[in-house]
């Protein structure tokens, strides 16, 4: 049975940023912690390893696969900061359009810093990510 790799942790979300060694992206990890907490509401939690996310959904595929995620997050990784928003949403390309200098992967948003990006979209891609798996994904 296939066992979820990225789970919810206990461990203290501050301690991780302040083990980053880059000063800047140290920097842009308290932006956007603040961002996050301020749009979403929520505490700022440690999944798996390097990945901060917000809230949390549960998910179940047609094919059985399961497993829990967070509505939103970042992982302030060493090439570029990762921002995880909900995958299928049709309205984060809407939104994208005006977001700044990014390049985007299967699941993930990637930048390199905070000073690239519209902070305003940010909130607006952070908003309609959560709409939209709380209403995908509703009996939370």
């Amino acid at each position: 049975m296939y066992e979820q790799k990225t789970k919810e942790t206990d461990n203290s979300v501050i301690e991780f940023i302040e083990s980053i060694d880059h000063l800047r992206k140290r920097e842009d990890a308290y932006k956007l912690l603040d961002i996050f907490t301020d749009t979403t509401g929520y505490e700022a939690k440690m999944w798996g390893t390097s990945i901060i996310g917000f809230g949390k959904y549960h998910y179940k595929y047609k094919s059985g696969h399961e497993g829990d995620a967070p509505l939103v997050g970042f992982s302030p990784r060493k090439a570029k900061i990762s921002l995880y928003f909900a995958t299928g949403d049709t309205e984060r390309e809407k939104l994208l359009k005006d977001f700044g200098k990014y390049t985007t992967g299967k699941a993930c948003v990637y930048i390199n810093k905070v000073a690239d990006i519209n902070v305003e979209v940010l909130k607006a891609l952070i908003r309609q990510s959560v709409t939209f798996l709380k209403k995908t994904y509703p009996n939370q």
